[in-house]
């Protein structure tokens, strides 16, 4: 049985401080309300705070239940390896876990890659035709970006109204590569050709620069699967 996801689920603003504050709650097995405060003093309303740590639970402390694992790994990472792997957990995490968040970055890295920047008019538009032209998909894809934005994925312009590209984070550990490969292989919910995943649009931030079918045969979680002699795919392992 497929697990249900929310259609789009992911339609706050969420500080990358918040993140790392929920992260730090998960890999001390703390109680998430201690980021509370802090969202309050950004967010009016009872419900919109409800509702963003509602998301942040997901990202850590509370991950849906067919992720449970992949994102406890990841905390196990983060307790490693220390902050400067809140980026690429944290987006590892919202592309496995939100299919909305990952489509609207997939959209977003192959306009990016095209000339460097893009307008968030077009990103909405192509997003509206993907998800259906109703009220409320532009207010998420800006929530969304305004996200990214805060955790340094993407910059805005001084108008608000196009996202440019910045420097790709280089990612060099091997356990956080593999995190990487999974969050995107369970995104696309099938098998990724191993030479798309230098220049994957959803993982657009980063750039992976271990031996990519290395990594993923020595993992626990992934497989390869090779289509003839030249072709090779990451997979999920079955569990």
């Amino acid at each position: 049985m497929t697990a249900k996801v929310p259609l789009i689920g992911f339609d706050r603003y969420v500080d990358l401080e918040w993140c790392r504050r929920a992260m730090d709650a998960a890999a001390t097995e703390s109680s998430i309300e201690v980021v509370r405060d802090q969202v309050a003093t950004t967010l009016p309303g009872i419900e919109s705070q409800r509702k963003t740590l509602d998301v942040l639970k997901r990202l850590s402390t509370k991950p849906f239940e067919h992720l449970a694992d992949f994102i406890s790994r990841g905390i196990a990472i983060y307790k490693r390896l220390g902050q400067d792997t809140v980026l690429p957990l944290v987006w590892g995490a919202a592309i496995a876990s939100y299919p909305f968040f990952g489509k609207t970055s997939e959209t977003a890295g192959r306009l990016l890659a095209l000339q460097g920047d893009c307008s968030i008019k077009e990103l909405q538009r192509r997003m509206a035709e993907q998800y259906g032209d109703r009220s409320g998909i532009e207010r998420a894809v800006t929530r969304v970006l305004q996200s990214q934005a805060s955790w340094q994925a993407l910059t805005r312009d001084e108008t608000a109204k196009r996202v440019i590209k910045r420097q790709a984070v280089l990612i060099q550990d091997d356990e956080l590569t593999a995190c990487l490969i999974e969050a995107a292989v369970r995104y696309a919910g099938k098998p990724v050709s191993v030479p798309s995943l230098q220049s994957l649009p959803v993982l657009f931030p980063f750039t992976l620069t271990q031996p990519l079918a290395y990594v993923v045969s020595n993992s626990a979680n992934l497989m390869l699967r090779s289509e003839g002699p030249s072709n090779q795919f990451v997979a999920l392992k079955d569990r």
